[in-house]
Parts: structure tokens; C-alpha cells; sequence
């Protein structure tokens, strides 16, 4: 039995939307999500959590990579995987993991997309992002690597990581920009995990004086706001169009 293009893309992407509608219920029945973005939450069970890192580190090294690069592949937003990131493995091994586990996880989210659902995506964001081609055009891998720089000027990340198929970007070059484009954004939210684990590791509550006290939180926190502004002048002068 042969199966037809068509047919396969069919099943291929009812299988993806099967296992994204079991990942989001998974997520909200069996995850008190309150519990993840609850700062005593975490630092109530941070000594669990670092006691196991450093028991078995490798091992949670690759089953947090290759968590972020199904989470990714779901569909999911990148901030809780950096601040965790940060949290438990540090400011450089953390960059390390998530970038190269983001980087991997857009890639074969864009590569899925492009082979089934471009129509759709076409339908639904070509009409909002049409305007982008031309820069696509002239080139795409600086476009795409200023446009992570700059968080998408606002477009959520699984927005971001789909909308080169709109414009044909080949994936060399969809790689290259997403790892070089997202580092800087990146490193900086998982300094501030990193910086968040040093309050808790003295033993302090995260409030207004912990933050302007400690280099930690509000170095990363300044390098935020900078990158906001270069983003608003590189749009408001670059990308005006």
C-alpha cells in the first residue's frame, strides 16, 4: 500500500496536533503552574533540586535538552526553560544547553511546519507579515539574526520560529541566524536564573533591595532594558518600512 503525499502530510499533522492537545492537558490537570512561577514554591524545594543536579548532573543535563527541544517543538515559550536553565546549571553551562536545545527544537518545529502546514501558515500570517519579505530577500540570515536579537519586536517565540517558512529561508541559514540571533536575549534570562539561585543561596527573600543590591539580578535586568532600546531604534530606523 502506497501512501500519497498528501495522505501522509495529513496524518503526519493530525499525530502533531494530537500529541501538542495531550501535552497542553498534561500540563494544566496534572502541573500546578501557580507552583512553577511561585518564588517560595522553588525556593522552598531549590536544595531538592540542586542536590539532585549535583548527583546526577549529565543525566539531568540531557533530560532537560531534550525537554527543551520536545517543549519547543509543542509549541512552548522559552522564558521558564532560561530562567531554569540558569537556575540549576549556572550562567555558562545553562546558556550552553538551552541555546543549542532551542536552536535545535525552532529547527525541526520550522522543518515540520514547512512540510505541513505552510498553507496554513501562509493563510494565517502572510496577510500580517508580508512586509518582511523584502528583507528576507536582500538577506536573509542578517534579517533573521537582528529579528531574534530583537525578540521578534514583540512576536511570540513560536511565531518567530515558524515565520521564515512564509519566505523559503533554507535551513542552514535558518540555524545559523536563530543561534547567533537569540544568544545575547538569551544569555541574559538565564543570568537572571542564575542571579535568583545566589539570593535564594544566601538564604534571602527576592525584593526591590535584593535587586538593586545585587549584581546578579540587576546587571542582567539593565542588559534587558538595553536590548529593548536598541530593538525600538533598530525598528523605528532599520526596519521601517
Amino acid at each position: 500500500m502506497i501512501v500519497k503525499p498528501l495522505n501522509l502530510k495529513l496524518i503526519l499533522g493530525l499525530i502533531y496536533l494530537v500529541i501538542i492537545s495531550i501535552g497542553i492537558y498534561f500540563l494544566f490537570t496534572k502541573i500546578d503552574v501557580k507552583d512553577l512561577t511561585s518564588y517560595e514554591f522553588i525556593r522552598s524545594n531549590k536544595d531538592i533540586i540542586l542536590n539532585y543536579k549535583t548527583e546526577n548532573f549529565m543525566f539531568l543535563s540531557i533530560v532537560f535538552f531534550i525537554f527543551s527541544i520536545v517543549w519547543i517543538l509543542l509549541l512552548g515559550f522559552a522564558t521558564p526553560l532560561l530562567i531554569f536553565s540558569g537556575f540549576v546549571f549556572g550562567k555558562w553551562w545553562g546558556i550552553l544547553i538551552i541555546l543549542t536545545s532551542s536552536t535545535t527544537g525552532a529547527t525541526l518545529l520550522y522543518i515540520l511546519v514547512s512540510f505541513l502546514f505552510k498553507d496554513m501558515v501562509e493563510e494565517k500570517l502572510a496577510p500580517k507579515y508580508y512586509k518582511l519579505k523584502d528583507f528576507f530577500i536582500k538577506n536573509d540570515i542578517i534579517y533573521f539574526m537582528v529579528y531574534r536579537f530583537a525578540g521578534g519586536f514583540g512576536t511570540p517565540y513560536s511565531i518567530q520560529n515558524i515565520l521564515p517558512a512564509l519566505f523559503n529561508m533554507p535551513v542552514k541559514n535558518y540555524i545559523i541566524a536563530t543561534f547567533i540571533g537569540s544568544a545575547p536575549s538569551m544569555f541574559i534570562t538565564v543570568a537572571l536564573g542564575s542571579g535568583i539561585e545566589n539570593i535564594m543561596d544566601k538564604n534571602e527573600k527576592l525584593s526591590a533591595i535584593n535587586v538593586i543590591t545585587s549584581p546578579e539580578i540587576y546587571i542582567p535586568i539593565i542588559c534587558f532594558f538595553v536590548i529593548l532600546l536598541i530593538t525600538f531604534i533598530i525598528k523605528k530606523f532599520y526596519f521601517k518600512k
